[in-house]
């Protein structure tokens, strides 16, 4: 939800999703930099860092390769750093798939502000 925030979504979220380029079972190597860099660790794929929620995913659901989805990724500044998003396109594609209540709950939100977006472009 951050990343359809940062694109004008309304909202707000507990925490952040990182999709790591990695096999689920080399989490490790996730861990221990975060570890490293003095997160508190609540499971494999879940940290507190400076006051931040984060989960790491690994194998995210209703979306394209890490490839793929990285070459239409959007690049935004984030915290005066440059970071990819998913487009809002992907975002509401990969809510829809999950299909979760709040997943579901937060789509005409999305998809409005993608139609608003569109008319701007155009």
């Amino acid at each position: 939800m951050n990343a359809a925030i940062m694109q004008g979504a309304p909202g707000s979220t507990l925490d952040y999703d990182i999709w790591v380029n990695l096999p689920t079972r080399q989490y490790m190597r996730v861990i221990n930099i975060a570890h490293k860099l003095g997160a508190e660790l609540f499971s494999n794929q879940s940290i507190a860092l400076h006051g931040l929620l984060v989960d790491f995913v690994y194998t995210p659901h209703g979306l394209k390769s890490f490839r793929s989805e990285l070459r239409g990724a959007l690049w935004l500044d984030w915290e005066g750093v440059k970071l990819p998003v998913l487009p809002l396109e992907r975002i509401i594609a990969a809510k829809e798939f999950i299909s979760r209540d709040k997943d579901l709950a937060q789509l005409p939100i999305l998809r409005t502000v993608l139609r608003n977006l569109r008319r701007q472009r155009s």
